[in-house]
């Protein structure tokens, strides 16, 4: 039974992580990735369908994205969508390609990125410590209802704590491998 909420409770704290990892991929670094398209769909014959979906995407350097799509009357439809979701360049379409041109990074872009990722950091580890509140009020309830002894439920959360401890300080070693990431030049 506490080993049910341990497992359930690890696999939560993995999922923060994983979440994590899933908003790094809007963050601009230094050199652009063509997730920076992800959220942007366009009505292909009536559904929303992804970029990556009608054509192909590819980041050809570290500064630009070619978006070359498989039907050539879809180039203004996702010229359209591109200038609409305001991912801060303006699409080039020459008639069979569209192109993306970022600039490079300024500092105070950079310093942007690392606000963001801080924040995106805060977020991780609040769903964390979230889950080791939901396993320990569990721990709690099967004390209550004399399930398991108090030094049982003692020792659970403190497992359940030194779980947290290990998540927290793996977040932050992301945060911290992240930051160089953004802020090299």
């Amino acid at each position: 039974m506490l080993n049910a909420i341990f497992s359930e409770c690890e696999t939560k704290m993995k999922k923060s992580i994983d979440h994590l990892m899933h908003d790094f991929k809007q963050l601009r670094t230094g050199k652009v990735t063509t997730q920076v398209l992800d959220h942007i769909k366009i009505d292909y014959y009536g559904t929303m369908t992804p970029l990556d979906q009608v054509g192909s995407v590819l980041a050809t350097d570290a500064t630009t994205i070619t978006i070359n799509p498989w039907e050539k009357n879809l180039l203004n439809i996702i010229d359209s969508a591109i200038a609409k979701a305001n991912i801060g360049v303006n699409p080039n379409n020459d008639g069979s390609v569209i192109k993306l041109f970022f600039p490079p990074m300024t500092i105070e872009q950079r310093q942007e990125s690392v606000k963001q990722m801080k924040v995106f950091g805060e977020n991780a580890k609040v769903a964390v410590r979230n889950d080791r509140r939901n396993a320990n009020d569990k721990v709690k309830k099967h004390e209550k209802d004399k399930e398991v002894t108090a030094d049982e439920s003692k020792a659970a959360q403190e497992n359940i704590q030194k779980l947290t401890d290990k998540y927290i300080v793996e977040i932050d070693n992301i945060l911290k491998n992240k930051e160089v990431e953004i802020l090299k030049v």
